[in-house]
């Protein structure tokens, strides 16, 4: 799945309280990544390719597209 033709990750906080019952609990804030290029499956050998294939913060940052968010 992409958005907007970038790959992306969602990270979601949930707990287990019980199994019987099940009883889950989603927390409401989560986190959402995107990679900083649109996704490209044509080069793989490209040095810029780990920007549309990756989600990481801490290699997108480094990326010439990459905005900072307002938090």
């Amino acid at each position: 799945m992409l958005i907007f033709g970038h790959k992306f990750d969602l990270r979601l906080y949930v707990v287990v309280t019980s199994y019987e019952p099940l009883r889950i609990y989603i927390y409401r804030e989560g986190l959402v990544r995107l990679a900083t290029e649109k996704y490209d499956n044509e080069d793989l050998t490209r040095e810029e390719s780990k920007f549309s294939h990756l989600t990481n913060y801490s290699i997108n940052k480094n990326n010439t597209n990459f905005v900072h968010g307002d938090e």
